[in-house]
């Protein structure tokens, strides 16, 4: 494709080091790391460009913007709309991976007019969910139920909440506390988190799923009209969301957000030994008979450019670098607000990053991604 394209990443953290990986190992992208912790960027430093820089403050992280093809941001949610604003005051393109629902319309306004893409949600939920979801649609006449789960999981569950902190802990308690969008017999609304616990077997093992906030991402406007039920829900193994509830609800941490992290924290360890898993199914009317399709996906972590990623580092920047590489390409819209499910699950999956989310069914495989579709323009 030529020059590589020289590329921003805001946030050194463990998703960042998932990125910095998966783009390395491509040689078509030229990266410079940027954090105000000096201390993450110091084991970067022998490898790839690195700068200080206050990410809350638009103005500076525009004029390190300047001169660069687009930034990816790997930091907190409440980080987004000044990386956003930056992004539109430079003229890149724009990436994220942020579930909060208030920063995706913050980044939607920016976007409006923008001669570069903006596309926030890139990571796993927000992001491929809606891309397999959307994909999995194609072909009914007519929709009735769209329900989409998602969940990261640890291997071997040992604590009370079988349980393991693999991401984001604010985003965590983001989904567990805000409301969710949800389409019930046809009308959007808002439907809490926490509430209509279900119970399914896959592959000889018992999950439960719950409502959390964020995983639609945009997909209740582009459905809108068409589907009479479209939900999410978050997976995990039975018992998780009783005790959840206690914290956020009964003991009313939900209003001490800070608390809950410190708690959070302090008693649930990081694992890199997880599991993802995508659970999409649909149903409606094909030929007039009314039919059920499902989209099943088991990814475990692996070894990348030399590194281990586990299975959440490898899904979520797989995701982010797959519509990067999308949008580079042409295959998507290259100006503008950009939604996940604008790409098709084939390019996806037939992209070199996207390919980490193939495989067949349950088998959690890496195949050689599909050669990919003809270009589309901008």
């Amino acid at each position: 494709m030529g020059t590589a394209m020289k590329v921003v990443l805001a946030g050194a953290g463990k998703i960042g080091e998932a990125i910095v990986a998966l783009l390395c190992e491509s040689g078509d992208y030229e990266l410079t790391v940027v954090d105000q912790d000096a201390a993450r960027l110091e084991p970067w430093k022998l490898f790839h460009q690195t700068r200080m820089c206050t990410l809350g403050d638009p103005v500076e992280l525009a004029s390190i913007l300047a001169g660069h093809d687009a930034v990816i941001s790997a930091c907190p949610y409440f980080l987004t709309p000044a990386i956003a604003a930056a992004a539109r005051a430079a003229g890149v393109h724009y990436f994220d991976l942020t579930e909060d629902v208030e920063s995706t319309r913050a980044v939607k306004r920016l976007a409006e007019g923008a001669a570069t893409a903006f596309v926030p949600q890139c990571g796993l939920a927000p992001g491929f969910i809606s891309i397999a979801a959307h994909g999995a649609t194609r072909g009914f006449e007519r929709l009735r139920d769209v329900r989409m789960r998602v969940g990261a999981l640890p291997v071997y569950p040992s604590n009370a909440l079988k349980y393991n902190l693999t991401w984001s802990t604010d985003g965590l308690i983001n989904e567990y506390c805000n409301p969710c969008e949800a389409i019930v017999d046809g009308r959007l609304m808002e439907v809490p988190a926490l509430e209509e616990v279900e119970e399914f077997s896959l592959d000889g093992v018992t999950y439960e799923a719950f409502n959390t906030s964020g995983g639609l991402g945009t997909l209740c406007e582009t459905l809108a009209g068409r589907v009479e039920r479209l939900d999410y829900k978050t997976v995990r193994y039975p018992g998780h969301r009783d005790i959840v509830k206690i914290l956020i609800q009964d003991l009313r941490l939900g209003q001490h957000r800070a608390l809950l992290r410190d708690v959070f924290e302090a008693a649930i360890p990081m694992t890199t030994q997880d599991v993802v898993l995508v659970f999409v199914t649909v149903t409606g009317y094909k030929e007039g008979r009314l039919v059920q399709e499902t989209f099943v996906r088991k990814i475990y972590g692996g070894r990348v450019n030399g590194r281990f990623l586990s299975a959440i580092q490898l899904t979520t920047a797989a995701g982010v670098c797959a519509m990067l590489d999308l949008v580079r390409e042409g295959r998507i819209r290259g100006r503008g607000f950009v939604r996940q499910e604008e790409a098709t699950l084939e390019d996806f999956l037939a992209n070199r990053f996207g390919g980490h989310y193939a495989g067949d069914g349950l088998a959690g495989t890496h195949p050689e991604p599909r050669r990919a579709q003809p270009r589309i323009a901008a």
